[in-house]
């Protein structure tokens, strides 16, 4: 808790270290707790409201400030991995204390950066009421004007949509196309005025916003409510199916609600706020945590070539049979032992860390039927995986293997699995495994980003630490930079990944808006390295097309930077194109520092990169579904040293409709005075590996 020191002030007010930001807090006349925020004399936030509602107290009204209490803080800190080696932590702290006329006592506690704020509400111990279900929290976000958003729709049990760009008082007409894709509990809601954080505003006089959280621990994630008459949000938890919103027990504090605001876009892109205002490592010896490349036995069963994650077809003429030797296979499951040898064989011949296998372990066959009650087991496998085989063959490779747990969202079936599913993994030379939890929630009374999964994710990466095992979620609640206390959480997907590339496709837009939104909260396990995009080439009946050119899949390894960082495509596929596939062998997982050189949201990115281990830098630029000329300013190379920069671009006829594959690669002496002007087609990108020239 921030120690209060009694000032006898009515109102309160205080800047970020440089003074651009400044936040003042006060009461109004019914006692309501309130801030607003301003940006180089900009507003950003009016008057917005604070507090909490529970069934037992109401924390929201007839309040008065008892004290408050400023502090300042400094530090650089040392992230385990990252697109930085070295973060700076500088606010100002500003506590609030609070006295209502019930004598509940709530504290408001705010942190101020150069590049934005955040705020928590700490609840000590009451002389009454510390056993609270929560019903709703009050904090406002109100803009002073009808901005542009840029949003995805409130969803309690998927983030998977496409952002959609709009003014806040359009957002709710333009959300109604998403309407019946809620879960089943939600589809009687006016969920048309709720969307999901991370959220992007940007103002017509050039300010870029974007509102997240911080730090969830013990305490369902947010949406917000949108108000189209008065340009005002409000914090939206989600509740269980009870109706309740969280329970907690007194001391708390929540999580931190974030607001990252510059006038400047590359700054929201390399803003660390919301890994400052998470708590350091609570791992002490991270040694074991290795960042990693992989491939996996994973895309085939997307591309039409009708393969599937199931052993046997049998299950439903032969119900109830739990020895898998007794079913016939179906010749359709990937996930063999000679299949997987080839993916194990593949990494070892291109220096890539290891292989993820889907479809290993027995429960695949109607794994979805939310009738079940368990449908996976974890430390069985498959007649035709050769467990034991492979774990030795990929081990003499000098390769890993990522174990896949796929849950069917039974999260209570997975607590009681396990201890006994990680230490099967040490057991087999496992140390990294990608959980998943695809449909409705067991237990039924819980939604993807309510407490109970929340209380799931962290119990699964606290156990994971307990056994020196990284994890990559998919389908889990939204990041808010617990990979900084839990840097054993390598990445998550929590959006609409590139799976959907088989799918509909997601345009080129997509991935220039998610290291704006998304990716404030943690890195994304989005699969990029796609290089046969169009998919009737795997099967005639099979149409769409992956949206993007080759170019810019290379470009992603940049622009969406990840510490587990898969090459999704087939090895076939890579051999046919060693030239191009030679940018993965190389492009790194580590960071010693990164650069934004260009950026708008939804339209492009341009960054570089400087590896953690060696002098080399890296430089991604993607564009979205219009052509544009990327300006790449070399100033960040050391002065005086001369560089080969190697460009993968794409070829001048180049499109992300109908002419994917056409790219160039070629070779230019630069130095830090040098400024390219790369052009990047409709859809595409560029990638560039410099390298210092040794003489």
């Amino acid at each position: 808790m921030c120690a209060a020191v009694a000032l006898n002030m009515a109102a309160a007010d205080i800047s970020s270290p440089d003074g651009n930001l400044l936040l003042n807090v006060d009461v109004n006349a019914q006692g309501e707790p309130y801030y607003n925020l301003s940006y180089k004399g900009k507003p950003v936030i009016v008057d917005s409201k604070l507090g909490l509602v529970a069934k037992e107290a109401k924390f929201k009204d007839n309040f008065k400030i008892l004290s408050t209490d400023t502090a300042s803080f400094n530090e650089t800190w040392h992230p385990v991995w990252g697109e930085y080696q070295d973060i700076v932590n500088h606010f100002n702290q500003l506590t609030v204390n609070l006295q209502n006329t019930d004598g509940l006592l709530m504290n408001v506690c705010f942190r101020v950066f150069n590049d934005g704020m955040g705020f928590r509400y700490e609840f000590p111990l009451q002389d009454k009421a510390n056993y609270l279900a929560v019903l709703d929290e009050i904090s406002e976000f109100n803009f002073p004007a009808d901005h542009t958003l840029f949003a995805i729709p409130g969803d309690y049990d998927t983030d998977e949509y496409l952002f959609t760009e709009a003014r806040i008082s359009e957002m709710p007409e333009a959300m109604k196309k998403y309407a019946g894709r809620h879960s089943e509990s939600q589809r009687t809601k006016d969920l048309e005025k709720t969307i999901q954080t991370p959220m992007l505003a940007k103002t017509d006089d050039g300010l870029y916003i974007n509102i997240h959280e911080a730090a969830l621990i013990g305490f369902p994630a947010i949406q917000l409510d949108i108000n189209p008459e008065t340009y005002g949000m409000k914090t939206h938890l989600t509740p269980d199916k009870l109706g309740v919103r969280g329970y907690i027990q007194l001391p708390f504090n929540t999580p931190w609600r974030t607001i990252i605001v510059s006038d400047d876009a590359r700054e929201i892109l390399a803003s660390q706020l919301i890994l400052n205002l998470n708590e350091p490592s609570k791992i002490e010896d991270t040694s074991w945590i290795k960042p990693m490349k992989f491939i996996g036995v994973w895309w085939e069963m997307f591309t039409g070539r009708e393969k599937t994650w199931a052993y046997s077809d049998d299950y439903r003429a032969k119900p109830g049979v739990t020895d898998y030797t007794k079913l016939k296979p179906n010749g359709r499951h990937p996930a063999n032992t000679e299949n997987v040898k080839k993916y194990i064989d593949f990494a070892a011949d291109h220096g890539i860390d290891a292989v993820l296998v889907e479809g290993w372990n027995e429960g695949w066959e109607d794994w979805a039927s939310y009738r079940k009650n368990r449908q996976f087991l974890f430390d069985k496998h498959y007649p035709d995986f050769d467990l034991p085989y492979l774990r030795d063959y990929a081990k003499e490779k000098g390769v890993k293997l990522v174990m896949h747990h796929e849950t069917a969202a039974n999260a209570q079936d997975y607590e009681r699995q396990l201890d006994r599913a990680f230490q099967f993994m040490k057991d087999n030379n496992y140390d990294a495994v990608k959980t998943g939890y695809v449909g409705a929630i067991i237990p039924r009374s819980e939604h993807h980003t309510s407490q109970g999964m929340v209380d799931h994710a962290q119990y699964v990466i606290e156990k994971a630490a307990d056994y020196e095992i990284m994890i990559d979620s998919h389908e889990a609640p939204r990041p808010t930079g617990l990979i900084r206390t839990y840097p054993n959480w390598l990445a998550q997907e929590s959006a609409r990944g590139g799976e959907f590339e088989s799918m509909g496709g997601n345009p080129p837009s997509h991935t220039a808006i998610l290291p704006f939104t998304r990716l404030k909260g943690g890195p994304m396990d989005y699969t990029p390295g796609l290089f046969q995009l169009d998919l009737s080439y795997y099967n005639e009946g099979k149409t769409g097309k992956a949206m993007s050119t080759l170019a810019r899949q290379l470009a992603l390894y940049l622009t969406m930077p990840s510490p587990m960082q898969m090459a999704a495509d087939l090895p076939e596929n890579y051999q046919r194109f060693p030239d191009a596939f030679t940018f993965i062998e190389e492009v790194p997982v580590e960071w010693k520092d990164s650069k934004y050189l260009e950026a708008e949201p939804a339209r492009y990115i341009t960054v570089a990169r400087q590896d953690k281990n060696s002098d080399d830098w890296f430089v991604g630029a993607i564009t979205d579904d219009n052509a544009r000329d990327a300006v790449i300013d070399f100033s960040f190379l050391e002065p005086g040293v001369s560089y080969e920069a190697t460009i993968y671009a794409d070829a001048p006829n180049a499109h992300y409709l109908d002419n994917q594959q056409a790219y160039i690669i070629t070779k230019k002496k630069v130095n830090n005075k040098t400024k390219l002007k790369q052009h990047l087609a409709p859809g595409g990108g560029a990638a560039i590996k410099v390298s210092p020239i040794r003489k």
